[in-house]
């Protein structure tokens, strides 16, 4: 036992909690919709979610219960194994040609977790001989699977062409065999959407990979919700993705791409090769919400129509919002304690928000993160523009 160890870390979560920094989780006692229920204090609420990933309000879908159901008393609990040993199923090779016909690619290669596709992608393909350039405000988990390979870092202004262009040229000089340009496909804590167009034009020039982590984009943009790049038309070169948010909001995450990239994380990335199987009712989940997305049209028009509503109705209430069109919508407050303050003055009226603060945003840029789903009604959302409303005038954030 270290009790200086203990001392310290005691000291440092004090700290964070004067600075208005500590994060807390509230208990949910019902399925992932539009509207939850909450315990607190040992007393159950019905409350309008506004800050789940549940785009296409397919969380609680009852042909995606269902079918994972059917998979665990067909495959059992789960496969106590990795892949390579005795953990794979049929059903995890089917969910990985499904999800590679789904975003047009060659192959998919399925993880334990979205972060976890991220971290092992680049090392397993990159060395010290190559080269990634990443965008400046890409996914955490995407800098922490570039930390884990040699090759040479380049990073680029957020969403900056121009600075990218001038990045991969210094990138091109040291005559790198392999160049990635890696960049999230919607930025998640901004809502923007990267500039497919430029970056692919750039790939084409410099001879290099696009990666595009789709977490926040599959099932959301393009074709069928085929993703950022299909929104424009195009097409990536490697896609990193979740099934924890709008195919179904589980967990898992999967990277699809060329043959050879595949076949070469399914025998070096070490997320893949050191973690157990996805368990069989996840993927057979994840299969049926591939299916729903495809044919869910009816459920991105909903999104959109929700998204344009509820940014309406908070900038007519004055509130700042950063613009786009994603039904990510950051609702800005730049100091931490005013974005924990109106998150919980909205939850006293029924309204379930998150702020968000340093270190997930910069210091400065606190906010609140509003998430759209299709599952909300019209009249949830006018619940939650009332009451957001109501606080910032009370809070004087607002005339």
């Amino acid at each position: 036992m270290s009790k200086t160890t203990y001392r310290r870390l005691q000291y440092e979560l004090r700290t964070i909690e004067q600075e208005g920094l500590f994060k807390r989780e509230r208990l949910i006692t019902s399925p992932q919709a539009g509207e939850i229920r909450v315990s607190r204090n040992g007393r159950e609420q019905s409350i309008v979610n506004l800050c789940a990933n549940n785009y296409l309000g397919l969380a609680n879908h009852p042909e995606i219960i269902a079918a994972a159901k059917a998979a665990m008393d067909e495959y059992g609990y789960g496969m106590a194994s990795v892949r390579f040993i005795c953990g794979t199923l049929d059903l995890h090779r089917k969910l990985e040609r499904r999800i590679a016909e789904y975003l047009e690619m060659d192959d998919a290669i399925l993880f334990a977790a979205a972060f976890d596709a991220n971290g092992g992608v680049f090392e397993p393909l990159l060395t010290a001989e190559d080269a990634i350039v990443s965008d400046s405000l890409n996914h955490a988990s995407i800098i922490d699977g570039i930390r884990l390979c040699k090759a040479k870092r380049y990073r680029f202004e957020n969403n900056n062409m121009t600075h990218l262009e001038a990045q991969l040229e210094q990138a091109a000089a040291e005559s790198p065999r392999t160049i990635v340009i890696a960049t999230d496909g919607v930025f998640s804590m901004d809502g923007t959407i990267a500039n497919i167009p430029q970056l692919r034009q750039l790939a084409y020039r410099f001879d290099a990979l696009l990666l595009v982590d789709d977490c926040h984009a599959t099932g959301v943009l393009g074709p069928q919700g085929k993703g950022t790049a299909a929104h424009f038309g195009l097409q990536a070169d490697i896609i990193t993705g979740t099934l924890g948010k709008s195919l179904g909001g589980a967990a898992g995450g999967f990277v699809a791409a060329a043959q050879p990239v595949v076949d070469m994380l399914r025998q070096r990335s070490r997320p893949y090769l050191f973690s157990n199987a996805l368990p069989p009712m996840l993927a057979a989940g994840a299969l049926k919400a591939i299916e729903l997305s495809r044919a869910g049209d009816n459920l991105r028009l909903a999104l959109r129509q929700n998204a344009q509503r509820f940014r309406k109705g908070l900038q007519q209430a004055g509130y700042r919002l950063l613009e786009g069109e994603h039904p990510i919508i950051p609702v800005m407050l730049d100091e931490a304690r005013l974005a924990q303050e109106l998150a919980n003055r909205l939850y006293e009226r029924g309204i379930y928000v998150t702020g968000f603060f340093y270190p997930v945003v910069p210091r400065g840029q606190a906010r609140i993160r509003v998430q759209i789903s299709a599952a909300l009604t019209f009249e949830q959302l006018d619940k939650a523009i009332a009451a957001f409303a109501q606080a910032g005038r009370e809070l004087g954030l607002i005339p």
